[in-house]
């Protein structure tokens, strides 16, 4: 599989079968704008036959991302407002993004920083923005967490993060870092000893986010490269897009948490589409979210349940939006709804 070239061309697409000819002079504007690349673990995946296919969906380009809507931005969730100094997004007190490189191995049709990412992108930091970066982090005390992301991290060589490992790891106020990746699921040949040793520290508590959005990805060989993190000592959380086509129905979205957790990664965000240019194709009805997420809580066990979360757009920081159980006045009688739907009394907050 290693073998195969990471498809980066609609000419490319089309010779593996994942584009019929006839289509690409109208997806030319699209790939133009839009940086393209599907690894060999994904094409792999990809049913050519089925049209509607889930894998195909996110990495395929789409006459649909030209179309734009008056309600979207090129930067959804405000990280340019909240960026001190280049590679760094610090939106919340005790965390900060680290942007070390705006390049992926794959690229998703439905990314929110799909204006910056890829070759034509904002590109690597160079040393000097990675000195004036990491020289702000240390200025700040009060950044216990540092997530590393992008861009994918985890495209980067192991000597590239060791040495940035050990710059972190001299800077005693921080306490955790946090790697945001696809890699396991569209690279897993790429995870080595060598890049998960690279990751760890002797000091900070150390954490992978996956970022998977349909059970087919977790397939044998991403299964096996998580495993390496995780047992290397690296706990494991997961992200997942809300996506139309691709995970929005409760048999889908319950199977893929159920993945997770056989792969021991914890269930972290389910997140809400966010307003980025030419996504609305993608995006999924905030009340069908909901009920999507009611479905999991009767059905699934507690472990398999992840916060539905919204990115506020322009910076004002994620909300949960998941559905709600109890109704009342405080004070008073309330009702609590059971995972089968139905509502049952309960008596409230106990008098002083």
């Amino acid at each position: 599989m290693s073998e195969t070239p990471t498809l980066r061309t609609l000419e490319a697409l089309a010779d593996a079968g994942l584009l019929p000819a006839d289509r690409l002079p109208s997806l030319e504007a699209v790939a133009a704008r839009y940086a393209v690349a599907i690894t060999p673990a994904m094409t792999a995946l990809v049913d050519a036959s089925d049209p509607a296919d889930p894998i195909a969906r996110q990495f395929v380009p789409d006459r649909a991302e030209l179309d734009a809507l008056p309600i979207e931005s090129a930067d959804p969730v405000g990280d340019e407002a909240h960026s001190p100094v280049e590679g760094i997004v610090h939106r919340y007190p005790d965390r900060a993004l680290l942007k070390l490189t705006h390049t992926c191995a794959v690229y998703c049709r439905f990314c929110f920083r799909r204006e910056v990412v890829g070759p034509d992108g904002a590109g690597t930091l160079t040393p000097a923005r990675l000195d004036a970066a990491l020289a702000y982090i240390a200025a700040t005390p009060a950044i216990w967490e540092v997530i590393l992301t992008g861009g994918d991290p985890l495209v980067l060589s192991p000597r590239r993060l060791r040495e940035v490992m050990a710059r972190l790891e001299a800077i005693d106020h921080v306490r955790v870092v946090r790697f945001h990746s696809r890699v396991p699921v569209v690279a897993p040949e790429t995870v080595t000893d060598d890049l998960v040793a690279a990751l760890k520290s002797p000091t900070k508590a150390v954490y992978v986010a996956l970022h998977a959005n349909h059970p087919r990805e977790l397939t044998v060989e991403a299964r096996a490269a998580c495993a390496k993190i995780i047992d290397a000592g690296l706990p494991m959380v997961s992200q997942t897009v809300l996506l139309r086509g691709v995970n929005d129905d409760a048999a889908t979205l319950g199977a893929l948490m159920r993945a997770f957790v056989e792969t021991r990664i914890k269930p972290y965000y389910l997140h809400q589409g966010d307003l980025a240019p030419g996504t609305g194709h993608f995006r999924v009805p905030i009340a069908q979210g909901q009920a999507l997420m009611r479905a999991l809580r009767g059905d699934l066990s507690g472990l398999c349940q992840p916060t539905y979360i919204l990115d506020i757009p322009d910076g004002h920081g994620k909300a949960p939006i998941g559905p709600g159980y109890l109704t009342g006045e405080p004070g008073g009688p309330l009702r609590i709804e059971d995972p089968a739907g139905v509502r049952h009394a309960y008596p409230g907050d106990p008098k002083e």
